[in-house]
């Protein structure tokens, strides 16, 4: 970490599920967020006074999702007493923001649908690939790619394993080629892809 900011002072740096650090990360973290500097392990003071630091966590994830929609204050009051029965007080203090994000949305998963089947799109296009993906294709891909846990970040690993894979395996096999329009349709639960 030290090494990095000090090669590179103007950062962002992005602790993700912060709640699973080592408690020691923390003393690193008060020294960093008290002083904006730290010291390495050869002595060298590393400054962090331009550097953006965001973490974040999944406390209070089951407690939003439960609220979606509902009583916002009586969430956020209940998110903040689990924050504070997982973070020392010094810590807390510290900090210039928290901010809670809400549960996606059915639309939000469309625009993440959307813009993952976009790239897929363009790199299609370099092989002068047309896909047109069906809207039962689309609610198909934002129904398994989202986990209430985890949020969309399935979703790239079904498009992987559900469309990209087997149109890689068409076009080996030739079934796909250049110039060709390829359908992704949803029947009866299942992905049909046809040239």
């Amino acid at each position: 970490l030290t090494e990095a900011v000090r090669r590179r002072p103007y950062s962002v740096v992005l602790f993700d599920e912060i709640e699973k650090a080592h408690s020691q990360i923390f003393s690193v973290f008060l020294q960093i967020l008290d002083d904006g500097r730290l010291t390495d392990g050869k002595g060298r003071i590393v400054n962090f006074k331009n550097t953006i630091i965001i973490m974040t966590s999944n406390l209070g994830s089951d407690v939003i999702r439960q609220y979606a929609g509902k009583d916002q204050k009586k969430m956020e009051t209940e998110v903040w007493e689990i924050v504070q029965q997982s973070f020392r007080p010094e810590f807390l203090n510290r900090l210039d923001q928290i901010i809670l994000f809400d549960p996606l949305t059915e639309k939000m998963l469309r625009q993440i649908v959307d813009r993952q089947l976009e790239l897929v799109e363009k790199r299609l296009e370099q092989q002068k690939i047309k896909l047109e993906v069906s809207d039962k294709a689309k609610a198909y891909f934002a129904k398994i790619g989202y986990d209430p846990v985890f949020g969309a970040r399935p979703l790239k690993r079904v498009i992987q394993n559900q469309l990209l894979d087997e149109l890689a395996l068409q076009i080996v096999e030739g079934k796909i080629k250049e110039g060709h329009r390829v359908r992704v349709d949803l029947v009866k639960e299942k992905l049909l892809i046809s040239a």
